[in-house]
């Protein structure tokens, strides 16, 4: 009897197994319902987020952005080239006139001598609405390697033997000496301004263009950022806040302290404020500064120099809205515009205004101040 009940119950299991779907289970069973491996689940991937489409820009009637600060300005000035004029910096020149509306200040050390005395070259895209400029003074060989960058004619009253081979280049435009003299009770070398009407006379007199010419630039010398989304440096590799900006210029003793509330640099030298009578005493203020850290060879025992303008991978600084950062800077030609680089190597985006630019050598370097 035991035995039989044993052979039943062995027969019912097999019966199961073979035929779980009648015990209990409606569905089939095959090898993987018996899988040991956890199912997976998908991972839920979130949403793209749109890309916000570009606005395109409409231009005011009759107006379009600037190559040199991507304000507004007239369209009649779209093709006509700008204008770069060396400006006495002795403390004598003072006041300077005109240069309030520049829209590129260059600040480099004309002279080894005379206590590293600096001299600007200012551009002006829209010259004939400036009523005085200067004083006018002689150019030098490295201002003679930067201009052509921009196609610009350069407006100058002389210099040295030196320049003579740079202004035999074909890409090299100038007007020397063809200014007005202002009667201000100064020396002569003190005296000489453009005034409304001189450059008229200055392209009637010569077979120099007044628009863009074959050596025009074929890019854009700036990226510049939208108004709307203006460059905020905070956020950049080695960036740090920048108030004040102390340059180891001995002479004259250039500086530049940051407005918060206008967002510019605001100019000074030999102590004071820099303001321009020619327009109704407004202080020299730039939106950008950059620095660029450059070595120079000195020509003679007078003092004449020359920058080492074309270089590659220089150190330098974009300072902009009260901050600073680290860049490089490089230079191949004389007509190829220098592009500055940040830290990761693209090239920097700066914001809409006028701008302001000084060679540094690398002697001082050290003792220029960034805070």
């Amino acid at each position: 009897m035991k035995r039989h009940v044993k052979w039943l119950l062995l027969a019912l299991s097999f019966a199961c197994l073979a035929g779980t779907a009648g015990c209990g289970s409606s569905e089939e069973v095959t090898a993987d319902s018996f899988s040991t491996e956890e199912e997976v689940i998908p991972e839920e991937v979130e949403a793209e987020e749109p890309e916000e489409e570009e606005v395109e820009e409409v231009a005011p009637e009759g107006m379009y952005r600037s190559e040199l600060t991507n304000e507004w300005i007239s369209e009649d000035l779209k093709d006509q080239r700008p204008i770069a004029v060396m400006v006495d910096n002795e403390k004598t020149a003072l006041p300077h006139y005109g240069l309030s509306q520049a829209d590129i200040v260059y600040e480099m050390m004309n002279s080894t001598q005379n206590g590293q005395i600096t001299r600007f070259m200012v551009l002006f895209k829209d010259y004939d609405s400036v009523r005085q400029i200067g004083s006018v003074r002689s150019v030098r060989p490295t201002n003679l390697m930067i201009a052509p960058e921009w196609n610009a004619i350069v407006c100058h009253d002389g210099g040295p033997f030196y320049i003579n081979t740079f202004l035999a280049n074909d890409y090299v435009d100038h007007f020397s000496g063809t200014f007005s003299r202002v009667d201000n009770g100064k020396p002569r070398e003190f005296t000489e301004y453009i005034l409304p009407g001189d450059m008229e006379d200055n392209f009637s007199n010569s077979s120099v263009d007044r628009n863009y010419n074959e050596y025009a630039p074929t890019e854009p010398h700036f990226e510049f950022a939208s108004e709307s989304n203006p460059v905020d440096l905070s956020g950049e590799a080695g960036s740090t806040a920048c108030t004040l900006v102390d340059l180891p210029f001995p002479h004259n003793g250039s500086e530049l302290n940051y407005d918060e509330a206008s967002g510019t640099y605001l100019y000074s030298e030999y102590g004071s404020a820099h303001v321009d009578p020619g327009n109704n005493n407004q202080q020299l203020a730039f939106k950008n500064v950059i620095l660029q850290k450059m070595s120079y060879n000195q020509l003679d025992n007078h003092g004449y120099m020359v920058w080492n303008c074309l270089a590659t991978g220089m150190e330098g600084y974009y300072i902009t809205n009260g901050q600073a950062i680290p860049i490089t800077w490089s230079k191949i030609s004389d007509t190829d515009r220098t592009i500055y680089y940040d830290m990761t190597g693209d090239e920097i985006t700066i914001n809409t205004g006028k701008t302001y630019i000084a060679f540094v050598a690398d002697e001082v370097w050290d003792e220029l101040v960034v805070q």
